[in-house]
């Protein structure tokens, strides 16, 4: 199997969908909001644009500067991902591992379990799903976006295919 360092377009479609509902065309996402956590944020999940500055209130983009911005973050967070992943991941569980890291960040992708249990086992799926799971908090407080963002970055994981709506009795394995 040959080592994957690119997304695919699941990845990205899944990006899309929980940083701006899959349609960055409404305005809502083209000028800066404070996520759930209360970070300014612009476009499809931009906290920082790519000269250092950080998103503020009052901010504005386009389109296309909304993807170019995403490229650019996406760019890095694969380096960070295949820097700190096993070889042996698969192209979908790069895939759902670059959307978490996209979201969480770097940082506690490193520092996190879930990467542990990658790099023991990447098909350790009993062990590794809990905790996709586990990072469904904002400031504290659970968040029922984050935790359907979660079980969706699992599900692509696990079955290589988006899911995106789940009901309390669906399981991810």
């Amino acid at each position: 199997m040959a080592k994957v360092t690119n997304i695919s377009n699941n990845c990205l479609r899944l990006i899309e969908h929980f940083e701006c509902g899959g349609n960055v065309n409404q305005p809502k996402w083209l000028n800066a909001y404070k996520d759930v956590a209360g970070v300014w944020t612009i476009g499809i999940g931009t906290i920082r644009y790519p000269n250092g500055k950080r998103v503020k209130q009052g901010d504005t983009c386009t389109v296309q500067e909304a993807y170019e911005w995403l490229m650019w973050e996406l760019k890095e967070t694969m380096l960070m991902v295949d820097a700190l992943t096993t070889d042996t991941i698969n192209q979908q569980q790069f895939d759902a591992l670059v959307s978490f890291t996209y979201n969480v960040g770097s940082g506690n992708y490193s520092n996190s379990t879930l990467r542990k249990l990658i790099n023991n086992n990447p098909n350790d799926y009993t062990n590794i799903v809990p905790q996709f799971l586990k990072w469904k908090y904002a400031d504290g407080v659970e968040s029922a976006g984050l935790l359907r963002r979660r079980k969706a970055e699992a599900y692509l994981y696990v079955h290589g295919e988006l899911k995106f709506y789940y009901s309390l009795n669906d399981t991810i394995i």
